[in-house]
């Protein structure tokens, strides 16, 4: 970077930025390794001393209690279920909801949006839900967590946007040569919008991993409960299972191995998410610029 173009205010300005922005890195990097090292760190230790880096202090005893426990492998395993259907769900609905809608030539475009605009802000409220939830047999079922939320009308209006920036003369050239409205969409548009779709699938993804109030509502077996729960009851509730810290375990070693576990956990739950970011992320820019800003 050129500083000799900017003047002396765009100087100050530019450093301010840079302080401001290696401040949030750091109130966002610094609890993020506190976790991680607490998670490798002795119990006593990490009461009585706090965090330390020499390595006869670490442990993995952590995660080999967190990974004994049957609970914290099927909510895990749950979880990902969950959050991939829902995922998956949600992207193909809010796709062939949009496209009709970033058409102007669809009848009566203006009221749908209107009628879906209306329900982000006026909701039946959790009774009426859980009412209609049970009516419809869906109780301590998948389906009470993947379909609720599959229609996103916010998701709509961003994919809406991204399919008006598409040039309309790549459907008008499909149409000439023979191809319907439903070619169109899975032929000519879903592969040029791949970046968004990306970019949907991680929203709902993000949102269904951390989600748990549905589940809690909705689920009654212990089979069926996803990981947050299982975190909840250890992180909120300091109630870890016996599986994790033994039978035999006395009470204050026992809260002392409830703290090392609930950083084993963190860490675990969030390694999906971790993990999943670098592959979307050429997409992710792309996908959030082009459908909140073109239109």
């Amino acid at each position: 970077m050129n500083m000799e173009m900017y003047s002396k205010f765009d100087k100050r300005m530019l450093w301010v930025n840079r302080i401001i922005v290696l401040f949030l890195v750091l109130i966002t990097i610094v609890p993020l390794l506190y976790v991680v090292i607490a998670s490798f760190m002795d119990p006593t230790t990490l009461i009585n001393k706090g965090i330390s880096l020499n390595p006869a202090d670490w442990t993995v005893q952590g995660y080999k209690r967190v990974f004994a426990d049957g609970a914290i492998i099927r909510g895990f395993i749950n979880s990902l279920l969950y959050s991939f259907s829902f995922s998956l769900l949600t992207v193909f609905v809010t796709m062939i909801t949009a496209y009709p809608l970033s058409r102007s030539d669809l009848y009566g475009r203006g009221a749908i949006m209107t009628f879906f605009v209306i329900t982000m802000f006026v909701g039946g409220g959790l009774i009426p839900t859980y009412l209609l939830i049970r009516d419809l047999g869906m109780l301590d079922t998948i389906w009470a967590i993947i379909l609720p939320g599959a229609l996103n009308v916010w998701n709509i209006i961003i994919a809406r946007t991204y399919f008006s920036a598409l040039p309309r003369e790549l459907s008008e050239a499909a149409t000439i040569d023979g191809a319907n409205e439903i070619q169109i969409l899975f032929k000519v548009m879903l592969p040029l919008a791949k970046p968004i779709m990306f970019v949907l699938f991680l929203y709902a993804f993000v949102g269904q991993w951390n989600a748990y109030f549905d589940a809690m509502i909705y689920l009654k077996s212990p089979d069926l409960q996803p990981l947050q729960l299982v975190l909840r009851n250890i992180l909120i509730q300091n109630q870890p299972s016996q599986d994790m810290v033994g039978a035999n375990t006395a009470m204050a070693e026992m809260k002392q191995l409830a703290e090392l576990i609930k950083y084993s956990t963190i860490v675990i739950s969030s390694l999906p998410l971790i993990v999943m970011y670098p592959f979307f992320q050429k997409y992710f820019d792309k996908g959030v610029l082009v459908g909140s800003i073109k239109g």
